[in-house]
């Protein structure tokens, strides 16, 4: 398998440096970009498989880039994770609302970083399949982000939607809170591990009686999807 490319956007040539230096030590190729639109054409051209992308930078911020990325079609499904020192929960709120996969606060660890991407980089890939899955009249269209339910449409909320798809994707197999956090909100450290629970008891509720009990909770552990009792 030929190695991930991965584009440092940041104004800051010493930043860029040392984040191309500890990923090519990883195994990753590495592009760089000082600003916005320097990244656009190399996104254009060179086609990276994620974007880590300062939010503070000259003329466009890396936010609003992140943003125009997502609002295009042809680079919708770039992975983008932010690198700032911004550190409060408003601003990683903002990122995330913005479409941005994960969020790393400067200063922040080698090892981290790359842990973190190769995180992002598992989802992405997961997440690639675009055919339906069908299991025994639950079916969740990734095309249309749509799940239904014996042939009838399901009141579902993003995250919950995305919860159905890992689990979908990774049957028979326990998952804690912590690694449901990490496949399905990013890792992000804001959301407390209790969430996870709410939005189980908000996918059960979706699925209807017929099917609450194939998201089972395995005492100790956390929850696994499977269709055996």
């Amino acid at each position: 398998m030929s190695a991930k490319t991965i584009l440092v956007v940041d104004d800051e040539s010493a930043i860029r440096e040392m984040v191309c230096l500890t990923l090519k030590m990883a195994g990753f190729e590495c592009i760089e970009a000082a600003d916005a639109s320097e990244a656009h054409a190399k996104v254009v051209d060179q086609k990276p498989d994620l974007i880590l992308l300062d939010w503070m930078m000259p003329n466009i911020s890396g936010i609003e880039f992140a943003r125009r990325l997502k609002r295009d079609e042809m680079t919708a499904e770039i992975p983008i994770v932010m690198l700032t020192a911004k550190g409060e929960e408003d601003h990683k709120i903002r990122g995330l609302e913005t479409g941005a996969d994960d969020y790393i606060t400067k200063p922040f660890s080698p090892r981290e970083l790359v842990a973190r991407l190769k995180a992002v980089l598992r989802r992405a890939l997961s997440n690639s399949d675009q055919s339906a899955i069908v299991i025994q009249g639950l079916e969740l269209d990734p095309v249309s982000h749509r799940v239904s339910v014996n042939g009838a449409p399901a009141e579902i909320g993003p995250t919950e939607y995305r919860l159905l798809q890992f689990f979908l994707t990774h049957q028979e197999r326990a998952y804690s809170r912590s690694q449901l956090l990490d496949q399905v909100w990013g890792g992000n450290v804001y959301v407390e591990e209790r969430t996870v629970d709410v939005h189980i008891r908000r996918l059960r509720k979706a699925l209807g009686k017929d099917y609450e009990g194939f998201v089972q909770t395995v005492r100790g552990t956390g929850y696994r999807f499977s269709t055996k009792v």
